[in-house]
């Protein structure tokens, strides 16, 4: 039994359908990674399986139960979300920050107990802000701040680690080094990680299997070199790009074309 399963989901805004019949399921262990276009209903399929937004149909199974039979506080204990933007408004610092996705196990007024404080050391120290425990939310940088939202998320101890473009607002170097750690996790750990990532490299170097999203609907899902093809991109992004396989990893590497350049090889014709 997958540990995730979303079934024939139907789900929007306002009267409007974002996703319009989707289905897939994520196995335990697996890295999956979901692509698509802006609008094509990534962060909706984030929000459904979170509560967040209602479905209008379909479900969202998790380990056997329909995600609204769950409590939010049991899901809280299994599943964990690294949003792509947190405004931090009160000074927390990193160590307190992090000790709130504690709150799942130890409720609103529980005291943290040796093993909670050990859980938010060893988070700390797994993204990589053990040396900034002291410091203020409000002070850190963009890579540092999506550090501690990771760290916080890996307090919960989750068993699914959702991902909503976790990567959108860092520089490459904060890029590789927040996925490298996630990579790892799900190598070493068994972290079950699903990630919605807007950068088709980053998707297809780290994910083990992709689902391309159109207009709401699954459009492709397989392994990397299935779906990253120059086809499948330029009838979904409405773009012309050329894929090579990367000399590094053999993964596919998406190249844009600009449309002065493709000018001025069809006048070259």
């Amino acid at each position: 039994m997958p540990l995730l399963e979303v079934r024939n989901l139907v789900c929007g805004y306002d009267g409007r359908e974002v996703l319009r019949g989707i289905s897939f399921g994520i196995e335990r262990g697996e890295f999956l990674c979901v692509i698509g276009p802006n609008g094509s209903g990534k962060t909706t399929l984030v929000r459904a399986i979170t509560k967040v937004v209602k479905p209008t149909g379909g479900a969202v199974i998790y380990a056997g139960r329909d995600v609204r039979t769950i409590p939010p506080i049991e899901l809280a204990r299994e599943v964990a979300v690294l949003p792509q933007v947190l405004d931090v408004a009160f000074g927390f610092t990193v160590e307190e920050f992090v000790s709130l996705g504690r709150f799942p196990h130890t409720g609103r007024f529980g005291r943290m107990t040796p093993r909670d404080m050990e859980v938010v050391a060893r988070s700390m120290r797994i993204a990589d802000v053990s040396h900034l425990r002291e410091r203020r939310m409000t002070d850190m940088s963009g890579g540092e701040r999506q550090r501690a939202l990771l760290a916080q998320a890996l307090a919960q101890e989750p068993r699914l680690l959702l991902l909503d473009e976790p990567t959108a607002h860092l520089d490459i170097a904060h890029q590789v080094e927040i996925l490298d750690v996630i990579k790892r996790l799900n190598r070493d750990e068994g972290l079950t990680v699903l990630m919605v990532q807007h950068d088709l490299n980053l998707a297809g170097e780290y994910a083990e299997r992709l689902i391309m999203l159109s207009d709401g609907k699954v459009f492709r899902e397989g392994t990397p070199e299935e779906v990253l093809t120059y086809e499948h991109i330029e009838q979904v992004y409405k773009t012309v790009v050329i894929v090579r396989e990367s000399p590094v990893s053999g993964r596919p590497h998406v190249y844009l074309v600009p449309k002065d350049v493709r000018r001025i090889a069809e006048r070259s014709r």
